[in-house]
């Protein structure tokens, strides 16, 4: 098997190495020869395997954080239309939305049907943080093997709404049910962070490492 060449997208969005050495131990784990990359460079998105994108902090910062490199937008939409297999993280997930309103209205990708609001969870705490249950509406290669009751490490103040219910892959329960994993076509994401999230995040990882894709979003 040759090795896949997977890129981490470097716009300052965080968690970058970390992310990096989580998809570097789940391929050592899974056996899969994986040359992981830390670049904003559109050249090496556009010519990557598989595209990870991290992210923490606010929307739309992180929005203009990939709008200030040249050509690395337009380098990912180009990727992805081209069926390469796309991982989004925590904010990075969040991107793939039609907009977000953290600190404004702010486009995203708009690969996912919905939009990024303030969570409405009276009587809790906000940002939600640490670990929680994850539990699956529909089975998916992503999310295969993950044992009983899985957790993800969440750290959030904003989640997804007015999801299709096709591109749910797991829930989480914070005051009601908060989108967790999302899918459509090539793109995938998870609301929690998988670099954090120890043996369920690295086994998600690993799943999108074999994942073949159908459609891409459309």
């Amino acid at each position: 098997m040759s090795s896949q060449r997977v890129v981490v997208i470097d716009y300052d969005g965080g968690n970058l190495a970390s992310a990096a050495r989580a998809v570097e131990e789940a391929a050592r784990r899974a056996r899969l020869p994986v040359t992981v990359e830390i670049t904003n460079e559109p050249v090496a998105v556009r010519d990557a395997d598989r595209i990870v994108l991290p992210g923490q902090g606010a929307f739309a910062d992180c929005a203009r954080g990939i709008e200030a490199v040249p050509g690395l937008k337009a380098a990912i939409m180009q990727a992805v239309e081209g069926g390469t297999p796309f991982l989004g993280i925590c904010v990075g997930m969040q991107l793939m939305a039609e907009r977000g309103l953290e600190h404004g209205e702010t486009a995203g990708f708009g690969w996912i049907s919905g939009e990024i609001a303030p969570m409405e969870v009276p009587g809790l705490r906000l940002p939600q943080m640490g670990w929680n249950e994850l539990s699956f509406p529909q089975a998916h290669p992503l999310t295969e093997g993950l044992g009983a009751q899985p957790h993800g490490y969440f750290v959030h103040s904003y989640a997804l709404r007015g999801a299709r219910p096709d591109d749910l892959l797991a829930t989480t329960d914070y005051g009601g049910p908060v989108p967790a994993i999302v899918a459509r076509g090539n793109v995938a994401g998870t609301q929690f962070h998988v670099e954090k999230s120890q043996t369920v995040g690295l086994r998600i990882l690993a799943n999108f490492l074999r994942w073949t894709p159908g459609v891409v979003p459309g």
